[in-house]
């Protein structure tokens, strides 16, 4: 399945089902075929998006952290972070809330 996030503030974002899951699972979503993200929520969903990238990041360092101090490698990230993931769809966000418009995907 592939996620279209829509919005007339802004081009379409399109995810796999994976990563489109995770992002709306951070904003306290459920994924869903179809779903709106009503422009008066934006705020608090583009903040619960930014705190879940933030927070994944913060795992990611701390791990990072541990092995430098096992004297290890350091881990390389698997594949793309979720900040490069999430960042269209938060841009997308950014521009609807500036318009106060909608953003949908499935319909």
């Amino acid at each position: 399945m592939l996620y279209r996030f829509k919005s007339k503030a802004g081009a379409d974002v399109v995810m796999l089902a994976e990563s489109g899951d995770a992002v709306l699972r951070l904003m306290g979503r459920e994924p869903a075929q179809q779903g709106i993200l009503e422009a008066a929520a934006l705020p608090g969903l583009i903040q619960a998006l930014e705190a879940g990238v933030a927070a994944d990041e913060a795992q990611f360092q701390q791990g990072v952290d541990a092995a430098k101090a096992a004297g290890e490698a350091a881990p390389r990230r698997q594949g793309v972070s979720l900040r490069q993931r999430a960042w269209p769809l938060h841009e997308l966000m950014q521009r609807s809330l500036k318009e106060n418009v909608d953003v949908v995907w499935g319909v």
